[in-house]
Parts: structure tokens; C-alpha cells; sequence
């Protein structure tokens, strides 16, 4: 009696694990299309909440207009996005908004660049609707250059 006591604990703490892994994330329709590399790569908001996430602590959000913040951000690192879609180097990337805004960003600006899914350890897309659900975080360059609702990576040699 005793085994199956402990057979069904088990069982009940596995269900429960595997229940709790998948939750936290909040389901969002929501695409990154990456271009340039030598394989096109399209990732969904699933898709980047599966991959490696990094943290970027106070980091310094340097804006042209207000006051400028301290924030910590987590998501993946671009390095690793782009290593997925076969990019081996480049120059700058244009990225490019849901609302047609679009930057180009220097290499050296990318340097630890990530595609935040949390701002202070909240989902963007619950705590920023506006400027979520993802947003590239770039702390070698000031954040009027980082971009919300990013939609897609242009890769450019």
C-alpha cells in the first residue's frame, strides 16, 4: 500500500512540474522574421520564450526626451538568433517596427544586444502593452534607438 501511496505522489508532483513549466508565459500572436543570414528564420513569441534567456541588469536607458531610467531586462540574446540564421558577420541591422518605424544599428551597437521579453521581471506584454510584446534591447547604444514591437531583423553585410 505503501508503494502505491508513494507511486501516486510521484506521479501527482511529475503532473504538477510538467504543468508549471508551461506556464508564466503569456500566449501572444506575434512573429520575428530574421533576413539576411543564410537561412531565413522566423521566429514566433513561443518560439523565444523556449530559448536561452539572459538577463541585462541596470541597465542605463539613456532617452532624448524625460529622464532617463535603470532598468533590467531578460530575453534572448541576438547572437543567438542570429547564429541560427546562419549570419556570420555584418555591418549594421535595420530594425524594423509594427508601427513602419525603423532603425539601422551599428555591429558594434549590437554588441550584447537581446530581444527583451521582460522588463523588470515582468513580461513587456503585460506590463507595457504599448511597447510589447518584445522589444530590442541594445545597451551599447541609447534607447532611442532600441526598438518596441520589433517585427523583423534585417541583416546587412
Amino acid at each position: 500500500m505503501k508503494r502505491h501511496k508513494l507511486w501516486m505522489f510521484l506521479t501527482l508532483v511529475a503532473v504538477l512540474a510538467l504543468s508549471l513549466a508551461g506556464c508564466g508565459a503569456p500566449k501572444v500572436d506575434w512573429t520575428l522574421e530574421v533576413t539576411g543570414g543564410s537561412t531565413p528564420l522566423s521566429l514566433t513569441y513561443a518560439d523565444l520564450t523556449k530559448m536561452t534567456q539572459v538577463d541585462l541588469t541596470d541597465v542605463l536607458m539613456q532617452k532624448s526626451l524625460g529622464e532617463d531610467e535603470v532598468d533590467s531586462w531578460s530575453g534572448v540574446p541576438v547572437a543567438e538568433i542570429f547564429e541560427q540564421a546562419g549570419v556570420q558577420s555584418y555591418s549594421s541591422v535595420t530594425a524594423a517596427a509594427a508601427d513602419g518605424y525603423a532603425v539601422e544599428i551599428s555591429a558594434d551597437e549590437m554588441a550584447n544586444a537581446i530581444v527583451a521579453l521582460k522588463k523588470n521581471d515582468d513580461w513587456i506584454t503585460k506590463a507595457e502593452p504599448d511597447k510589447g510584446p518584445i522589444r530590442l534591447v541594445c545597451p551599447e547604444t541609447p534607447a532611442n534607438r532600441w526598438v518596441f514591437q520589433v517585427q523583423q531583423l534585417q541583416v546587412n553585410p
